[in-house]
């Protein structure tokens, strides 16, 4: 019983020391962004008194704190609806290009164009397919084993490697290389299928390869497959957040030296029957521009009425400041940031006021280094939904207040791609990396009618310069469930610039 008693009264001593740790942390994250840029993230603090010291019970004590490793951005790769590869997707996106067009019949799996009359939306925003076979980093020698959004995750990776001028051969090269490629959905295409040949009493003719077709984390295996990669192998799959999320647990993993380099991001390939109709059935797909569909996707534009279905892909290399240096390598960017939270809401809504968004992008400051005023551009998840779009905005109010009359640009590259699902954030990391490097805020195409509260901080009709000097970037993406996350990016050291 004595013993008993005496580790009651331990634990209620550790609690009120945890206790007295967090009153001493102060205000909310959003009261306490950093009001000074440094040269690196800041230093892990410095852990609390040990309160117990290594005994029998306890032989290893406290874990060594975490490094906190500077990671920049020196390659990229994009499948997307405007282009295929890095360059000519950016291009279109300055120059004004849209990348929907009307749903055909043909552009249904041929099992499914039955439903073509009853879908409601008629726009689409494909990848370029005469495009990505013309591209030299297409190359699927066996289509049988990969689904659609496995194909476009290797091209992605196979162009951001060659980009960053990274081809690991040797075996510590191999092992310290991983890959964090993620999906939102998947391949339902197949899925449908497969359900329609069992039901029917015909598995015979369900593919042997139908299973790892499908599992959302064949992108990520594929990529590592392809380039005898042995580093981490990690595909988040948290809906539309996902290329972010994929992004920022790549960078965490470099930055605590679990990797020296990654291949990060996401793809998706879910136009079909089964996504463009499960999505009506929500109401979230634009239906008023099925006679106009280069108009339909139209973020923050006041007669928007639900978004456009993309697909694509788009991988980031990330590497270790140290490695980059010393191989030389040009970085377009520098993770400083990244911010997760959940709204605790809803299964499709976004929490009223965006708390949730505006605690994502907060928590990607804090820690930083790199003040709110340093941020000169956001890249929005703007979907061109009527609620989301709004939510969305009052949640950079509240993380820049005042700041935005001073010179925040925010766009939606989501009028020209329409939404890509959970490739959306990673195609969209790629364009707020380039963004920075360019100097450039990308505009927000069908951008003609903003809501009066929008008007002074939105880039609309025209590519925005955004100054010179060492300037900072958000690239947000939300998903339903309520997940939210955001990345800051900076101009890179001037050495790898």
């Amino acid at each position: 019983m004595r013993a008993i008693q005496n580790a009651l009264a331990r634990a209620a001593d550790a609690w009120t020391h945890q206790g007295s740790t967090a009153a001493a942390a102060g205000p909310p994250v959003l009261q306490r962004l950093r009001t000074g840029w440094t040269a690196g993230p800041p230093a892990a603090p410095a852990a609390p008194p040990r309160r117990c010291h290594a005994t029998s019970a306890d032989p290893f004590g406290a874990p060594p704190p975490l490094p906190q490793r500077r990671v920049v951005v020196t390659g990229l790769g994009v499948v997307c609806p405007v282009g295929v590869g890095a360059a000519a997707s950016w291009a279109a996106i300055v120059g004004g290009r849209v990348g929907t067009r009307g749903l055909l019949p043909e552009d249904l799996p041929e099992s499914q164009r039955g439903a073509y009359d009853s879908l409601p939306c008629k726009v689409i925003a494909p990848a370029d397919r005469r495009a990505l076979e013309a591209s030299p980093h297409w190359d699927v020698s066996d289509p049988r084993r990969s689904a659609p959004f496995m194909q476009f995750a290797l091209c992605a990776a196979a162009e951001a490697l060659a980009d960053a001028g990274w081809a690991p051969s040797s075996t510590a090269d191999r092992e310290t290389t991983g890959v964090s490629i993620g999906a939102g959905i998947g391949c339902t295409a197949d899925t449908a299928e497969a359900g329609a040949l069992i039901s029917s009493g015909r598995l015979r003719r369900v593919s042997p390869f139908f299973v790892p077709r499908i599992l959302v984390n064949m992108a990520a295996g594929a990529v590592g497959i392809r380039h005898g990669l042995r580093g981490p192998n990690h595909a988040p799959s948290t809906a539309c957040a996902t290329g972010v999320h994929a992004i920022g647990d790549a960078f965490r993993m470099v930055q605590r030296g679990d990797a020296e380099v990654m291949l990060a991001g996401a793809s998706e390939a879910s136009i079909d029957a089964i996504g463009l109709g499960g999505f009506c059935r929500l109401k979230a797909l634009a239906t008023a521009f099925n006679g106009a569909p280069e108009r339909a996707s139209r973020p923050f534009d006041a007669s928007r009425d639900g978004f456009v279905m993309g697909e694509g892909a788009a991988v980031l290399v990330l590497e270790e400041l140290g490695h980059a240096r010393a191989r030389g390598a040009r970085a377009y960017a520098e993770v400083r940031g990244y911010g997760l939270s959940g709204d605790g809401h809803h299964i499709t809504a976004p929490a009223p006021g965006g708390a949730g968004a505006a605690l994502a992008m907060g928590r990607a400051l804090r820690g930083s280094g790199v003040p709110a005023g340093a941020v000169r551009y956001v890249n929005a998840h703007a979907t061109s939904t009527p609620v989301g779009d709004e939510i969305e905005q009052a949640a950079i109010a509240r993380v820049f207040g005042g700041g935005l009359a001073a010179g925040v640009a925010v766009s939606s590259t989501k009028g020209a791609t329409g939404h890509l699902l959970g490739a959306a954030g990673a195609v969209e990391a790629a364009f707020t990396v380039l963004a920075l490097r360019d100097r450039l805020a990308p505009p927000t195409a069908n951008l003609e009618r903003p809501e009066p509260a929008l008007l002074p901080w939105l880039v609309a009709g025209a590519a925005a310069p955004l100054g010179g000097g060492p300037i900072g970037a958000l690239c947000n993406a939300f998903g339903f469930g309520g997940t939210n996350a955001s990345l800051l990016f900076t101009t890179p050291p001037e050495e790898l610039a």
